[in-house]
């Protein structure tokens, strides 16, 4: 079991950044492919970015890359979202979950989530 804690949304300006972070406890990181999602009002939730256990491979949604980049501390047992250039579209409540299906891009292949934060971008 492993809980999972996310910080650091809120409201910023098209064009500006925000870095999201994952606390977990319970279990170690190292024991998950660790991943960010996002869900807009009326629209599906979606895969933004992912990460591995410890090689650290990323893996992004078209949408994001080369704007997001998500990192981790396994030390800090934390998982981190940085957020730059964003968007309206980026608008959204970020969830972090965990699960053992590498790259996996459905979120039902994970298990564990967290209460999700709110990232509001004005245009």
């Amino acid at each position: 079991q492993v809980q999972l804690v996310e910080s650091g949304g809120g409201l910023v300006q098209s064009g500006g950044s925000l870095r999201l972070s994952c606390a977990a406890s319970g279990q170690t990181v190292t024991n998950y492919f660790v991943a960010w999602f996002r869900q807009a009002p009326g629209k599906e939730r979606e895969f933004v970015a992912g990460i591995t256990r410890i090689v650290r491979g990323t893996y992004y949604h078209s949408s994001v890359k080369g704007r997001f980049t998500i990192s981790k501390d396994n030390a800090k047992n934390m998982v981190y979202l940085q957020m730059n250039s964003l968007k309206t579209e980026d608008t959204a409540t970020y969830d972090c979950a965990a699960g053992t299906k590498v790259a996996a891009q459905s979120a039902t292949d994970y298990k564990f989530w967290g209460q999700g934060t709110q990232v509001t971008v004005s245009s």
